[in-house]
């Protein structure tokens, strides 16, 4: 499938990590209660917005079913009396704007199910956990040997993946994850070629990555079987929480989450950096490297949902990485997201935003060193360490690994030109997103600047000096003027414009006022006079007295009365 090829009917291309903006317009009152207009917006793009309409309650019911994260989020509290008066009103709509601003900031709230119905229904109002139960019973029908023990609701972020927890009727006392996803605007594979792909990826027996067990592709899903591990994924090892619960429950506010051992983060960072080596050598992309994809088997650590780069879901840390243009390529989207790891890995958390340039209480040097070539502002600009040089790197370069032989994953050549095809096309797409985020901020810090403050004050005075450039270039020229008709001699005393210039004494004769000339059939060449010599003082005011006289020597009387023919009527 090339770049602007047609997806396929029935592929949703809508990109779930693409945040969401929500703006209060304006209010209306109706009988009884207030209607808030929102405006919401996806992306950057002020073409791609809507409008929705909620009340009070619909805040209050958004609020209740977040409470399950642990965090006190603002929400104006409720008035029976008086709560439809326009200054309460108001009050109350700039509390509901920091509810929302609270929410859609927040990297986990902002992805929920319950958020996206609340400001896009549209678009988020299918029951995905119904579709899954009915593509995964159609599933079971073609192969009895499965069943279905429990759904594990809201384990992980994805709004359009499901769990559901299954067991083999011939091995009932092993337990396995049965995971159900739509298909991303990432997919570029053909659907051949993702087939191949995936039948691959359940040959691969290699101890960095996470066994898949099946897998099964549509045109507009797939399902996939894996191994489940009752102690979770390394986030839930490091957030001390049970990894059945609610991802909001488990992540949004833990309360004991705590860092790792140095010996800990530098055997798991080399074991996940040997993991990202071995796909990106095989020609295989990930993208989709964090702590809830890790799990530890035996002190091993192992990647899991290596499919998602193929099956086109978008990366957790999208948000984050299309901001920064230098990382544009798959391998530079897994340097990123490693160097997020590290950091949860140290601290116990993930860091609140990117570029980090403090580390506060840092336990050690050694890991900041690593943290400052990847997630610092100079490394985020000028580029990151390839996935050779961070294994090069005196922090896990010593480390003894329990598999010393070489891996590798041998790719068949047709599918290997496929994913080099798929893995451009992604890319492109990546660095299309980029460019019009870049646009975007330029454009955004352009109008701040100029609507600014201190902008204003500069244009002021920037407008009082040309004025006064203006003013002083005016006044040279009425200077050079006057200088010019007053010719070599003493210039006149400045009078009043409304009285008559006085005669000059010190010089010659004022010329008089030149009589109005003839018309030129009542004079002949022979008769014409010469014009007036310029006085050589004096000729400003002579000037002026000249023009004086000619007005009041005008006389009315004098005029010749003119007929004038209508020729407005029609020609008959």
């Amino acid at each position: 499938m090339s770049f602007l090829e047609k997806p396929a009917p029935g592929r949703l291309l809508l990109d779930d990590t693409v945040p969401l903006t929500a703006v209060i317009e304006a209010s209306q009152n109706l009988q009884s209660h207030t209607e808030y207009i929102v405006r919401v917006q996806r992306g950057v793009s002020s073409e791609n917005s809507w409008q929705v309409i909620r009340r009070y309650s619909d805040f209050d019911v958004l609020n209740s079913s977040l409470m399950v994260c642990g965090i006190s989020l603002p929400l104006p509290p409720k008035k029976l009396i008086g709560n439809m008066d326009r200054e309460f009103i108001a009050e109350r709509q700039r509390g509901l704007q920091a509810f929302l601003d609270s929410i859609t900031q927040h990297p986990l709230l902002s992805c929920s199910l319950t958020v996206k119905k609340f400001l896009d229904p549209n678009n988020y109002s299918a029951n995905y956990t119904e579709i899954a139960l009915q593509q995964v019973s159609m599933f079971f029908r073609s192969d009895l040997k499965w069943e279905v023990l429990e759904p594990l609701k809201d384990i992980g972020w994805r709004i359009r993946k499901k769990y559901f927890l299954i067991k083999n009727k011939e091995q009932p006392k092993e337990m396995y994850l049965l995971s159900w996803v739509d298909l991303g605007p990432d997919k570029f594979l053909p659907d051949k070629d993702l087939q191949s792909a995936m039948k691959l990826l359940t040959s691969l027996s290699t101890p960095y990555l996470c066994p898949l067990l099946f897998s099964s592709t549509s045109e507009s899903s797939a399902l996939l079987i894996r191994p489940f591990t009752e102690k979770g994924s390394l986030r839930d090892h490091l957030c001390k929480v049970k990894p059945r619960e609610s991802y909001l429950k488990k992540y949004c506010n833990p309360k004991k989450s705590q860092g790792l051992e140095l010996q800990h983060i530098k055997l798991y960072g080399r074991q996940i950096l040997e993991g990202l080596k071995l796909l990106h050598d095989g020609g295989l992309f990930y993208g989709h490297l964090h702590a809830s994809n890790i799990i530890v088997d035996d002190g091993v650590c192992r990647l899991m949902d290596i499919e998602n780069g193929m099956l086109g879901v978008p990366s957790a840390l999208r948000p984050a990485f299309t901001q920064l243009r230098k990382i544009n390529t798959t391998e530079s989207i897994d340097i990123f997201c490693f160097g997020h790891l590290l950091y949860e890995m140290t601290y116990g958390r993930p860091p609140d935003s990117v570029p980090v340039d403090q580390y506060a209480d840092v336990p050690y040097a050694a890991v900041a060193s690593v943290l400052q070539s990847i997630l610092s502002t100079e490394a985020c600009k000028s580029g990151m360490p390839t996935l050779l040089e961070l294994i090069n790197t005196p922090l896990f370069s010593d480390v003894q690994l329990q598999h010393s032989e070489k891996l590798q994953i041998k790719v068949p050549s047709r599918l290997k030109e496929a994913l080099k095809t798929a893995k451009e096309s992604l890319e492109k797409r990546l660095q299309e997103e980029q460019r019009v985020l870049h646009q975007h901020r330029r454009l955004t810090r352009a109008q701040s600047h100029h609507g600014s403050e201190e902008e204003r004050k500069r244009r002021k005075i920037l407008a009082r000096k040309k004025s006064r450039q203006s003013a002083f270039e005016n006044e040279e020229d009425v200077t050079v003027r006057n200088n010019n008709n007053s010719g070599s001699g003493a210039s006149s005393p400045p009078t009043c414009p409304s009285s008559p210039t006085p005669p000059s004494t010190t010089g010659s004769l004022t010329t008089p006022p030149p009589p109005p000339p003839l018309p030129p059939a009542m004079l002949d060449s022979s008769s014409r006079a010469p014009p007036p010599p310029l006085s050589s003082s004096g000729g400003a005011g002579g000037g002026r007295t000249a023009l004086l006289s000619s007005i009041q020597a005008f006389s009315k009387n004098k005029l010749k009365k003119s007929e004038t023919v209508d020729r407005s009527k029609p020609i008959i």
